[in-house]
């Protein structure tokens, strides 16, 4: 298990401690609290959507003041943002540790790295109001959204339809520390009469040194290191209210539910916060608000019909508080409950965008235009991905391969962990046991396979290995706080970082993916980032020191949230770069992640373990994954950890199947589990899974797309498919996938054999499988029976979902087969869907050479047309597009179709000025399933409009 000593709890964290003091000082004075930050109104000054004026912050009780610049920026899209920083700190004014090279203002680049657009401003925002006391800003579609600025103490109050959904400030919690000298010694003054003691000349901060702890100002230690800070304090702390929302969810990753839990303590909370520092966590617990991998600092509260957010925009250590606050009505009409956050950062600026919603598909969109959408995969990256540290040879490796074909188990791509490497020399097979590489890649193509290399940021310190010494002569490593390269432990042991924060750092790792200088790399290669939160084996919580430096000498402190990302986008772009016209899109998977990682591919949730709990615990930790932006995730499939009993590693197969990034993993100390080594009736029960997810690839792919588009999670919890069900707002043991209706409840505890599942809705719901009519109460849960072989799999009425019923060895090879087309009705007889189909793979659906099509059931017929209205014919088709011409849509299964269908015996197509009949096989209802038909041969092409007529 975790050693939870090694990491750090808030009172340990001095800046995370003094604002936590903060809080319980404020809420112990109660209303003679006071914020001591107030808005100048004269400097106030508003142009086309943006106000920009000068917080004063009192300091003591001699109102000596710092200056805090406030840009509040009202966005086109409805999104509001607040940006504070600090008035710009001059070199000779700041007392620097000798020789440190750290520069010297507030770090302010998070956005180059976060954000990607979204930012045009609102021209039309007007101040509606303004006073000695506040003013009042509309902005937004229709001017429906408010921002109501108070002046002295400062705070704020955003407003949507008139009502109050978020507050900044109103528990006075806000906090900035501001710049100032290190005093080396202190003169300890007494005053006899401390109210009538006068400031003594020349000694400012006396005041200061007497009532306040300075012990973590200037250095801080732990666990035996010691880190030193040249700028002294420098914490952003803020209290964000949302007004009358019970329930909030996000800030990933953390092994805890859905619905973030309350942080100060009492029965079934926790006592400390929710902390965001991404870290490498040995075999990680749960339900706990620890650090793990990734962060993403996004948070959006729900209540019935309403969903808004914010994005704290910091990549410094972050701590998050989380209260209920219970306020009672007028007029006897009970109590409203509002949560209460308050969020706390090291250092850089306080920079929070806020989303007023009012669904959780607008705050899908609107975060999606600031950080961007998920990276389009290539398909084969849906299929499944066999892995464990780690296939020992290329043998090794074409063995496990012709066990998977001999088995009839469908795979796509063989992973390679760290034990590939010569000496753990990334870029460098081990000639030993992997002989020929490029052979080995070639036998895995054949059947359109993949492999996935291992490829982490730290370099092994040995002369003579050419990529460590060609890096450390272009200075593109991270240095420590002397300004020398850093050194620290790892896989290879002594080892150098790369500074992908550095552009040129980024153009020299795109050099070395080259497949000249990468010997034995081949096109059907991909990569795997892990280690780099960074992981530092001998570092401080496992991590590289706070005061290393980066590219221009920004602190390590500063940009430590960011490391993961800089470097998964370094990855991302050199398999763009590694030969002149291969333009294949990039499969990179990483460890670790910030806001805006989702454009440059997948995640997975770390070191987990072989235990019925982790199982549990995967699902809801890939639910905040996609509602926070980032949906591409997954988990180790039969647990990392440890050897899972033949009974659990096949319910993990089951639920992996309905993860959007799905790998089996282990590691080097657990037994090898490929799928055919559990033996009957194992085997075939995770055969029927693994081909239950190739089956549905075309609806994962559609998924896909759409995630793409516009930020839509990929898989999504009850709350964000069904807002106005409060009974569903804290179920996170479910999903849907995308928008095909079908809900997945996985089993996760040993020996069960039935599923409650929660039903949101009215709607029929079908058994996958049997086509068994599922009823009971809209927002009532239904006992499905479970067995081993039996996957809880339902299809909600009123959807049309694509699937590929030819079983294949890998995704590659179903590349051109016919489609089905599931269609089950609504109570009202009526269905829809869609289907997004490219080559898989290039970038050219950027140039039109995609299939997209919207499917519609009603009155009486079955209609395909462009979804986008695109005429089929205005499209020069290109190769792919050209084989596409001759795949068709062979059959279509309705479940749930009326008596009418008793007779039938074919239906009418029309499709490319042509009419001719398919045949239909009716099955009446029988003993709780539904009626059922399947019409075959309809020999429509799948690019083109067509119609079924079923009278």
């Amino acid at each position: 298990m975790v050693k939870e000593h090694d990491f750090k709890k808030c009172n340990q964290a001095g800046f995370c401690k003094r604002n936590r003091q903060l809080a319980d000082t404020a809420a112990e004075s109660g209303s003679s609290w006071t914020s001591p930050y107030a808005l100048s109104p004269d400097s106030i000054s508003v142009k086309e959507g943006q106000v920009q004026a000068t917080i004063l912050k009192t300091i003591n009780k001699y109102e000596e003041t710092a200056n805090l610049p406030i840009t509040i920026s009202f966005l086109e899209s409805g999104v509001a943002r607040v940006t504070v920083d600090e008035e710009v700190r001059q070199k000779k004014d700041i007392d620097l540790r000798h020789n440190s090279a750290a520069r010297k203002e507030r770090y302010n680049e998070v956005e180059h790295f976060a954000i990607v657009g979204g930012l045009a401003l609102d021209k039309g925002a007007q101040v509606t109001s303004q006073d000695k006391l506040q003013m009042t800003v509309k902005f937004g579609p229709s001017h429906k959204h408010e921002a109501v600025i108070q002046f002295a103490p400062f705070s704020m109050d955003f407003k949507r339809d008139g009502q109050s959904q978020v507050k900044f400030n109103d528990r006075g919690l806000l906090n900035m520390d501001h710049w100032r000298p290190k005093v080396e010694t202190v003169v300890d003054v007494k005053f006899e009469d401390e109210e009538d003691a006068q400031k003594p000349e020349g000694e400012p901060e006396i005041e200061k040194v007497k009532q306040e702890d300075e012990s973590t100002w200037w250095d801080e230690s732990f666990g035996g290191n010691t880190d030193t800070k040249p700028k002294g304090p420098e914490s952003v702390g803020l209290d964000i209210s949302f007004v009358g929302y019970d329930h909030v969810y996000g800030i990933p990753s953390h092994a805890g539910p859905l619905c973030l839990k309350e942080t100060r303590g009492g029965e079934g909370n926790y006592a400390e916060p929710y902390r965001m520092y991404n870290s490498d966590v040995f075999e990680y617990i749960l339900d706990s608000p620890m650090t793990l991998y990734g962060s993403i600092p996004y948070m959006q509260a729900h209540r019935k019909a309403s969903t808004v957010g914010v994005f704290w925009l910091n990549a410094a250590e972050t701590w998050v508080d989380i209260i209920k606050s219970k306020e009672s009505r007028a007029l006897g009409m009970g109590s409203k409950t509002s949560t209460q956050t308050h969020w706390i950062s090291e250092s850089g600026l306080l920079d929070v965008f806020v989303f007023l919603g009012p669904t959780p598909k607008d705050l899908s969109t609107k975060f999606s235009e600031l950080t961007g959408t998920t990276a389009m995969p290539q398909e084969f990256s849906l299929g499944y991905h066999q892995c464990r540290w780690n296939y020992i040879s290329d043998e090794d490796v074409k063995d496990v391969d012709r066990k998977m074909d001999k088995f009839k188990i469908p795979y796509d791509v063989i992973w390679l962990d760290i034990e590939f490497a010569d000496d753990k020399m990334y870029f460098k097979y081990d000639e030993n046991m992997f002989k020929d590489p490029i052979g080995m890649s070639k036998a895995l193509d054949e059947h359109s396979r993949k492999v996935v290399l291992i490829n982490d940021p730290h370099l092994k310190k040995k002369d003579g290995y050419y990529i460590t010494d060609n890096a450390k002569s272009k200075d593109l490593l991270v240095h420590n706080k002397n300004n020398d390269v850093y050194e620290g432990h790892c896989w290879p042991g002594g080892s150098h970082w790369l500074d992908a924060f550095n552009p040129a750092a980024i153009e020299w790792w795109k050099e070395q993916f080259k497949y000249d200088k990468f010997i034995g790399s081949a096109p059907n290669q991909f990569t795997w980032n892990d280690m780099n939160e960074p992981s530092v084996f001998n570092g401080p919580e496992t991590t590289m020191p706070k005061d290393n430096l980066h590219f221009e000498n920004w602190e390590h402190r500063d940009v430590h949230n960011l490391n993961g990302m800089t470097f998964h986008n370094a990855t991302y772009q050199a398999l763009l770069s590694r030969k002149q016209g291969e333009l294949q899109r990039p499969f990179v998977l990483t460890r670790s992640f910030y806001a805006g990682s989702q454009r440059y591919g997948a995640m997975w949730t770390g070191d987990n373990q072989a235990e019925w709990s982790h199982l549990g615990a995967a699902l809801p930790m890939l639910l905040s994954q996609g509602i926070s932006g980032f949906p591409f995730s997954g988990s180790d499939v039969g647990g990392f950890f440890g050897n899972p009993d033949k009974e659990l590693q096949t319910r993990w197969y089951q639920g992996g199947a309905f993860y959007p990034f799905f790998r089996g993993h282990a590691h080097i100390d657990a037994r090898r589990r490929e799928p055919y080594l559990a033996g009957e009736p194992y085997t075939q029960i995770i055969t029927e899974a693994l081909r239950l997810r190739y089956s549905l690839l075309p609806s994962w792919y559609t998924a896909f797309h759409q995630a793409h588009v516009d930020g839509t999670p990929i898989i999504k919890p009850m709350f964000y498919t069904h807002p106005n069900e409060a009974s569903g707002f804290k179920v996170d043991d479910q999903l849907f996938v995308g928008s095909t209706g079908l809900l997945h409840k996985p089993v996760v505890q040993e020996g069960q054999e039935t599923v409650d599942i929660y039903i949101p809705d009215d709607e029929v719901y079908y058994d996958y499988f049997t086509y068994d009519i599922i009823s009971t109460q809209k927002g009532k849960t239904t006992t499905l029976a479970a067995p081993l072989d039996k996957i809880p799999l339902l299809m909600r009425g009123g959807h049309i979902f694509p699937r590929r019923d030819t079983p294949r060895r890998s995704s590659g090879l179903m590349r051109f087969d016919d489609y089905t087309l599931v269609v089950s009705l609504a109570n009202d007889g009526t269905a829809e869907g869609d289907l997004y189909v490219d080559d898989g793979e290039s970038f050219d659906y950027e140039e039109g050479q995609y299939i997209t099509r919207k499917f519609i059931l009603d009155d009486n017929a079955i209609t395909s047309v462009d979804a986008e209205g695109r005429d089929p014919k205005s499209i020069v088709p290109g190769e792919w597009m050209k084989a596409m011409h001759m795949v068709q849509v062979s059959k279509i299964l309705v479940v749930g179709v009326p008596n009418s269908w008793t007779s039938k015996k074919e239906v009418e197509v029309e499709s490319d000025g042509r009419t001719w009949t398919a045949p239909v096989d009716f099955v009446p209802a029988e003993k709780g399933r539904a009626a059922y038909a399947v019409i075959r041969g309809l020999g429509v092409r799948v690019g083109d409009d067509w119609a079924v007529k079923t009278t």
